[in-house]
This record gives C-alpha cells, structure tokens and sequence, in this order.
C-alpha cells in the first residue's frame, strides 16, 4: 500500500464499483485527463492490485440460488492432500469459492446449486466420491444480507 496515492486509492474504490467506466470517465471522477489515469490503470492492473475485470451474474435468474457453505474435514491432512484436494475443487464448477481454514475443519466451500435434490446428488456424486473426504457439514443460505465484490479500502 505504501505505492498508492490518494488517487490510485480512489481509482480502485471507482473500479470496484463499476469497472466498465471508460478512461475518460474515470479521469472525470478523479479530475486528472485520460492518459495519467491510463497509466495508473496499467502499472495497477502490472501490480497486482488489479486481478481481473468480470461480469457479476444474478445466480437466481441462472438457478443457481440455492448456496450452500460446506465445511469439509479431511480424513488425513499433510501438504500433499491439501494440495491434491485444492486441484480437484478448482475443477467443480459448483464451487465458487474455497478456503483453507484453521478449527474444525480444513476448508470452507461455498457452493451454487438449484435446489436441495441438486446439492443431495451433488454431496453424493462429486464431493463424496474425493478420496480424502473424512467428513462435512452444510449450512443453508436463507438470506443473503450483505455481499460486497470488492475490498473495504
């Protein structure tokens, strides 16, 4: 953070919210012209501040408004098994997001799904057949109260 200024701060508070705006609008909102904010945008996104530029999609009107937080025990777990379990979820699309996590259990899944009977043959046919799966638990999502995209800055 010490690289940052004010402005660059302020570009990615703009970005986060909206990261359609063009140059020139962006400029607009932090009273520079296009090509400083260019720049900006360029040694950010170079930086690493910036990973990415995505479309965020309405899972209820794709059906896919069932979420689900899984918290999944492994039944062993050194580097190798962790390693082995985070590959095969980076590949099942049902899981939009996966933390190693301390307590309990090992890693905390959030998964979209279109109803119960979808995450029931989804418990049984894709999470239940990873080998070192020792155990989980499913919390429901009954109301979503708060979902921000970006960070508090």
């Amino acid at each position: 953070m010490d690289t940052l200024d004010k402005i660059d701060l302020d570009l990615l508070r703009i970005l986060q919210k909206n990261s359609k705006l063009t140059n020139k609008e962006l400029a607009a909102k932090v009273n520079l012209s296009t090509t400083p904010v260019f720049e900006r945008l360029k040694r950010l996104e170079a930086d690493g501040y910036i990973k990415k530029y995505i479309a965020v999609l309405d899972a209820e009107k794709l059906n896919l408004g069932f979420v689900v937080f899984c918290s999944v025990k492994l039944n062993r777990l050194n580097r190798d098994i962790a390693t082995e379990f985070s590959h095969i979820i980076q590949e099942i699309p049902e899981v939009t997001e996966c933390y190693n996590i301390s307590g309990a259990y090992d890693f905390l899944l959030k998964i979209h799904a279109p109803d119960m009977k979808y995450y029931q043959e989804f418990i049984l046919n894709v999470l239940g057949t990873i080998e070192s799966l020792g155990s989980l638990t499913s919390t429901f999502v009954m109301a979503e109260v708060k979902h921000e995209y970006g960070v508090g800055i």
